[in-house]
């Protein structure tokens, strides 16, 4: 009798798991069928981490980019990334549900409203203060910029406290490219400009400007992270688990040093032309 209540038991755990197992195939079918390919996309003034691609403008390339592609590849579905406009605008697209992946972005409070942040982090960047060579500005923390005129790209975030402390204590001006911003601050209308030293580099080099410097030490250390947006029909339970694993190796396997060495050197190539 007790033979038969253990048997009865265990078929009856069997069937209880092979339920579950058709629901988590289902999910997962499902998944696949609604998310067939996924748009990415993010800040295209970015180098050595986005850019447009010179051959075909539609597109970003760099770091990041190439990150996508080793993600795709560990996840089994295509990962498109495209230009959408500048920084502002990506932002509001990801908003909107019409792209899926933001490759790369701070971690900030008002950003958690729209979209879920996958860790680890794949990259961690530095954001300095630019000032012309001729300056005297004396940077050691952020009260020194106090009563200056800074200036900074649209809807850029430099990690939530020194986004606050910004925006209660510092004159700080937001135009829509990196450029102008480079522009501004060459010709005396800002007094500094708050960036990323890589990019800031990059895009001193492309347009030959030789009287800017970055001061030390940085204003923040902070970390890029994939994002997915809310409203994304790809933002399931099955497929973040899918993307959280992928990167999760990739990070382990140090690629973004690699990805970062390897489009430093793209993008000097490109400008060399």
């Amino acid at each position: 009798m007790r033979c038969l209540f253990r048997t009865a038991t265990l078929l009856r755990m069997a069937g209880i798991l092979i339920t579950l197992g058709t629901a988590f195939g289902a999910a997962a079918a499902a998944t696949d069928e609604v998310c067939k390919k996924l748009i990415a996309t993010g800040n295209p003034e970015y180098p050595p981490f986005l850019w447009r691609d010179p051959d075909d403008e539609s597109h970003l390339i760099g770091a990041n980019a190439d990150l996508m592609q080793s993600l795709s590849k560990e996840i089994g579905i295509p990962v498109e990334v495209k230009y959408i406009g500048p920084w502002g605008r990506v932002q509001e697209e990801a908003k909107l549900g019409r792209v899926d992946l933001l490759a790369g972005a701070f971690l900030t409070l008002p950003r958690f409203d729209y979209m879920d942040y996958f860790y680890p982090a794949f990259r961690e960047t530095r954001t300095v203060i630019w000032v012309r060579k001729d300056s005297v500005l004396t940077y050691k923390k952020w009260k020194d910029l106090v009563g200056k005129r800074g200036i900074t790209v649209i809807n850029n975030s430099f990690g939530e406290d020194f986004d606050r402390y910004a925006s209660e204590s510092l004159k700080v001006a937001t135009v829509p490219s990196l450029e102008q911003a480079l522009t501004l601050l060459t010709l005396s209308r800002a007094d500094y400009l708050i960036y990323e030293e890589d990019p800031g580099l990059a895009y001193i080099a492309k347009m030959n400007i030789q009287n800017l410097k970055p001061l030390l030490p940085p204003v923040t250390n902070e970390n890029l992270y994939l994002t997915i947006s809310h409203k994304s029909p790809c933002n399931t339970p099955e497929m973040r688990g899918r993307i959280a694993k992928a990167l999760y190796k990739l990070e382990k396997q140090n690629l973004m040093n690699k990805l970062v060495s390897s489009n430093i050197q793209l993008w000097r190539k490109q400008q060399a032309k």
